[in-house]
Order: C-alpha cells, then structure tokens, then sequence
C-alpha cells in the first residue's frame, strides 16, 4: 500500500510549509489526484487519518480532488478525456497524443482555521 508512503510526504509538506506552532490549526488539506496516478482515494485518506491520529494534526482534514485523464491529439488538436490509460484520440483515431492531466498527485492548498481574536 504505497498510499501510506504519499500520506507521510503530505505530512512532510505540511512541516514544511506551516510553522510547527501553527499545525494544530490546519484545518483541511486540499490535494488534486489525477485518475490514472494509481492512488487510491480511500486508502490515502485513511492512511493521512492514520499518520495525523493522536498529532498536532489530527484535527485536519485530507480533501482530494480527483483529476481527469486528458489527452491532446497531435494530428487534429483536439483535447479529450479518455478512458484511463487510452492514448487514442476519439475524434481522429490518432496515437500521437500528449497527456495533459490524470497522472498527477498536487497538494493545492492547506487551509488554517483562523486565529481566535484577543479580548479587549
């Protein structure tokens, strides 16, 4: 299961980029994971709940967003999504295609709650 793997690099990034004072007030951990990555949704987020349980995180939430597969056809320009995996282009029939998205795996945004007003 290399979703645990991916949920402890989250967690590294978290450390990077958020103050160690500041953790327990990440709230939600918005990530874009594309189709074709071969991450399964369900098992990162038990795992990122497993690695944050009991942490300075645990209050925080993994939110993922899934990505489509997306292709463009280099013969007729067309930009399609696909079946997972199927570089063909639907309209012409081409291989010669890029893939533009639906194998990525991107943390977008970590999202603090916000910090409790002082009292006059």
């Amino acid at each position: 299961m290399h979703e645990l793997s991916i949920a402890q690099n989250i967690v590294e990034i978290i450390h990077q980029y958020v103050p160690a004072a500041e953790r327990d007030r990440v709230r939600s951990v918005f990530t874009t994971v594309g189709e074709h990555s071969g991450i399964v949704a369900d098992s990162l987020t038990f795992s990122y709940q497993a690695i944050t349980a009991a942490t300075d995180l645990q209050r925080s939430m993994l939110v993922i967003e899934p990505q489509p597969f997306i292709i463009r056809c280099s013969a007729c320009g067309t930009e399609s999504r696909t079946e997972m995996g199927s570089i063909q282009c639907p309209a012409c029939r081409a291989v010669e295609t890029t893939v533009l998205s639906g194998t990525e795996l991107r943390v977008r945004e970590i999202e603090l709650e916000d910090e409790p007003q002082e009292q006059s």
